[in-house]
């Protein structure tokens, strides 16, 4: 379906207002682009999977809104503009200037695409299914991938975290329970180093059908894994089937304020001895979630770092 894309260019200090004004005239979505680093809340509430380096921020900012291609928008333009009017009589918002072009959902899909190029975590060279293989992969594990909308490209330092301690703690023919499986790339990870059986489980029924269509990209074989969709924490059924002490590692590449109240469920879920790998954690939660594994039986072996982020390996 295409779209008619309306693009106002305006400066930082005004992206809140106009966005607020566009919404109170019946613009239902909008798009803001600007070179604002990311601030350390946005960084606690958030993974940026793969981030374009930013040039230096120059103040600018571009608020882009969509309406119906091949209607008449010219009643909606005229009333943003009036607006635009409105609030330069008391504040700055730069050119605001509208640009006009047409675009299409694919765009809104796909663009993300043109960031996630191969790359290499160790021995194992992780690379999307639609590119082709470098000279870079020559003696490592290849692992093909396809997001789709999932989260998990392995490019994000949380999940690299966790590829490395999975690669440390998988010793033989284990089973893995994979939390929050997303794109299933960790699952894949540890089949390729030797688990014999792994689960995953999300909360995204996309994510669970994304992980069923990587697993099968890579040639594992079925039966070797499966994937279901739920939450573990507040599930009962879910933690009937998956808190059986059976695994030897869960591994949960989630947000700490997911793995904080996931902590008390997970024992149950490995085990005697077995290993708790937990990643998503901003620097500043790593003491919180720390104190959670501690209370819940856990003791902590290995803390690993990569940028603000932090892994935690805990052993039951």
């Amino acid at each position: 379906m295409k779209w008619d894309k309306y693009t106002i260019k305006t400066i930082t200090e005004a992206e809140d207002i106009i966005s607020a004004v566009l919404g109170d005239i019946g613009v239902e979505g909008i798009q803001i682009e600007d070179k604002v680093p990311l601030s350390q809340e946005d960084k606690e509430k958030m993974y940026i999977d793969i981030l374009p380096v930013l040039p230096e921020d120059d103040g600018i900012a571009f608020i882009s809104f969509f309406l119906e291609n091949g209607k008449d928008n010219s009643e909606m333009l005229s009333e943003v503009r009036n607006e635009l009017d409105q609030l330069r009589n008391f504040m700055d918002i730069g050119e605001g200037t509208i640009d006009e072009s047409v675009t299409e959902d694919i765009d809104w899909i796909n663009n993300w695409k043109e960031y996630f190029k191969p790359f290499s975590v160790d021995n194992i060279y992780i690379k999307p299914t639609w590119e082709k293989i470098t000279d870079d992969a020559n003696g490592k594990e290849i692992i093909e991938i396809d997001p789709g909308t999932a989260f998990g490209t392995g490019k994000h330092e949380t999940t690299q975290l966790c590829i490395r301690l999975l690669r440390k703690y998988i010793d033989g023919r284990m089973k893995i329970l994979d939390v929050g499986c997303g794109s299933g790339i960790l699952s894949i990870v540890a089949l390729k180093e030797g688990a014999e059986y792994v689960d995953g489980v999300d909360v995204d029924e996309n994510a669970v059908q994304v992980s069923f269509d990587n697993a099968k990209i890579n040639g594992l074989r079925e039966g070797q894994y499966n994937f279901a969709v739920g939450n573990l924490i507040t599930e009962e059924t879910l933690q009937k089937e998956y808190c059986k002490e059976k695994y030897d590692i869960v591994v949960a590449n989630i947000l700490a304020d997911i793995i904080i109240p996931l902590a008390p469920v997970i024992p149950s879920c490995l085990k005697k001895d077995g290993i708790f790998i937990s990643s998503g954690i901003i620097y500043t939660k790593e003491e919180e979630v720390s104190e959670a594994l501690k209370v819940n039986g856990f003791k902590i072996i290995e803390v690993k770092s990569q940028g603000d982020w932090r892994a935690i390996a805990a052993r039951k």
